[in-house]
């Protein structure tokens, strides 16, 4: 499929899961797509798997987006805590459209949470609340890495997935953990564009090599052709690729020696228990004696949550230090100037500090791992693969250069040119419902498609002019339902309006569940909006549905009052898990402060 085509069925409003080989212009194509969407007076919500692929989109974390942090599961308590963060409530109301980049980096679990959190917050049970959801990302790369059980918290800040240190393949848990294995992908349906076009490859017998890999089918003539790129050296001031942090800090520690100039060092600061502060520095990827010079090559270390000046992943240059706190001055290879202040990475439980690190958010950047390269494109790059020990982390490397010439090869194992197999089969089926969906699309009359568009740009609230400060039209646009409108939305009731009209009738709680096939803790939150909205009043449209949990009542208000908080987690603590979530929740709603 063409960008083009890709760019059309976007605009029709469908959920699509945007793919194709590094370099057919994924990034581009959802570019185009957020600046048509912008003309029109719509606002994307810009996400991506890590912070490194934010950086390329100019987007945040899904994790830091969606609130849901570095959860690897999410409790009814959690959910509740996530929605009454207004936050991240207000962006995840406000939003039309969510895109996720380097899908492939998200586990199936992590995407099941995102949907979680979208149809709790928007009341609306359709997948991830009902917004357009776009996917963007190949499995052919890195895929979800989960870390066995290990003793005590990891990580604390919103940051996205951990960076792998040297560890072997039996030492990574990857049953099942690919994204489109979740219900949440499954019930969303995604159209699937393939994207076949090749920008970033300009030799073709280096781009036969590459999709040899893909196919699982790499031979000993590509083998030897890898061996013409063999070196000892890298050249000067080229970018140099490997697998685990050990080598590439050996690199940035060198090269940094080779500078001229004093040696400017910042050590980063404790507070909290030995065992915590340890578990903070695991997830912390500033070291704890940071030293730079001026020339020094860098990369931040955290997003920037306020200011948004940085995420996880900017590169830049060190041109000096602020004469007032002498604090790096970092010169970004997009041209923009930070001054890099300390920041903090805080381990904290149910909103109380336990540990902190306090150190500036920048490592060296001279050398980088694999996974800090994925979505890169460049002209040349030195990288040893000879302990590659990852699917998929060969080919990310091999990828981001243009050209074979540009390749600089210092060693290969086996793994580096092997993908995963479940992705291989998968490739297929891909592949052949791309084709179907195009086949659908270019038979679609052109006044059809541009209803489609017109219908989507007015469902979010946009302008038909193109120009984002046009006046907003609203006027209608008939359509029918297209074979290729998974995605869209229609212009009916409110989902929790159509709650309030069973309510009207006296159902119980159970009753408004069965009868709308939804969970009664969707019920629960399609009341708690409603009366948010005052378009209820709970204790006379509600009074009914305390027939069994009356008792518990001023019980939980008390509790509500005395610890002066509404989320339920410190409620349901303080009544020693008494009274239930749901209880708690419906509870809720008849208190007033």
């Amino acid at each position: 499929m063409k960008q083009s085509e890709a760019l059309e069925i976007l605009k029709a409003g469908t959920n699509v899961f945007l793919t194709g080989e590094p370099g057919s212009g994924k990034t581009h194509t959802v570019n185009q797509y957020v600046s048509w969407l912008r003309s029109h007076g719509i606002e994307p919500a810009i996400t991506a798997s890590t912070g490194i692929a934010a950086t390329h989109i100019g987007g945040m974390t899904i994790h830091s987006w969606s609130g849901i942090g570095v959860r690897r599961e999410m409790s009814p308590y959690d959910l509740d805590t996530i929605s009454q963060n207004k936050r991240v409530a207000t962006r995840i109301v406000d939003a039309k459209v969510l895109i996720i980049d380097e899908v492939s980096m998200l586990s199936a679990s992590t995407l099941t949470m995102v949907d979680q959190v979208c149809r709790e917050i928007r009341a609306d049970a359709r997948p991830f609340g009902g917004l357009q959801t776009v996917l963007v990302g190949d499995f052919f790369q890195l895929p979800p890495v989960t870390r066995r059980e290990e003793a005590g918290p990891e990580r604390s800040d919103l940051d996205g997935p951990q960076e792998v240190g040297p560890r072997s393949w039996s030492d990574l848990d990857h049953d099942s953990v690919f994204a489109f294995t979740s219900p949440a992908w499954q019930e969303l349906n995604p159209l699937v564009c393939y994207l076949t076009e090749q920008h970033r490859q300009e030799d073709a017998v280096f781009l036969d090599f590459l999709s040899a890999i893909r196919r699982g089918s790499v031979t000993e003539q590509h083998r030897a052709l890898l061996r013409t790129r063999a070196v000892g050296e890298p050249e000067d001031g080229m970018t140099q690729l490997y697998s685990h942090n050990a080598d590439v800090d050996a690199i940035n520690d060198a090269e940094l020696l080779k500078l001229p100039g004093d040696v400017k060092t910042f050590m980063a600061s404790h507070k909290g228990p030995e065992h915590l502060v340890a578990a903070l520095q695991r997830g912390c990827l500033s070291p704890d004696v940071l030293a730079l010079k001026i020339g020094a090559k860098v990369m931040f270390t955290k997003n920037d949550i306020m200011r948004q000046a940085y995420v996880n992943g900017t590169l830049g240059t060190l041109t000096g230090f602020d004469k007032e706190h002498g604090f790096p001055l970092i010169r970004t290879n997009t041209g923009r100037r930070i001054v890099a202040e300390p920041v903090d990475w805080n381990l904290e439980d149910s909103g109380r500090l336990l540990a902190s690190i306090t150190q500036v958010p920048l490592r060296l950047a001279w050398a980088m791992t694999v996974h800090k390269s994925q979505g890169m494109s460049l002209d040349a790059a030195h990288m040893d693969l000879s302990q590659a020990f990852e699917y998929g982390q060969g080919y990310v490397a091999l990828s981001r250069v243009r050209t074979l010439e540009g390749l600089s090869l210092e060693g290969l194992n086996e793994r580096s040119l092997q993908v995963h197999p479940e992705i291989l089969e998968q490739d297929g089926a891909f592949r052949e419902r791309s084709a179907q969906v195009r086949e659908v699309f270019s038979g679609m009359p052109p006044g059809k498609r541009k209803a489609l568009q017109e219908q989507f740009i007015l469902s979010c609230g946009g302008s038909l002019r193109s120009d984002s400060g046009g006046a907003r039209d609203r006027t209608s646009v008939g359509r029918k339902r297209s074979d290729l409108d998974h995605g869209s939305r229609s212009r009916r009731l409110p989902t929790h309006h159509i709650t309030k009209q069973l309510l009207a009738k006296g159902l119980s709680l159970e009753d408004m569940a069965k009868e709308r096939g939804l969970a009664p803790q969707t019920i629960l939150t399609h009341l708690e909006k409603l009366a948010e909205e005052e378009t209820i009043n709970p204790e006379s449209d509600c009074a009914h549905l305390l027939d069994r949990n009356g008792e518990a009542l001023a019980d939980v208000h008390e509790a509500f009052r005395a610890l002066g908080t509404r989320p339920l987690k410190p409620v349901f603590e303080q009544l020693g898990g008494s009274v239930p979530y749901e209880t708690l929740r419906l509870a809720r709603l008849f208190y007033t402060e």
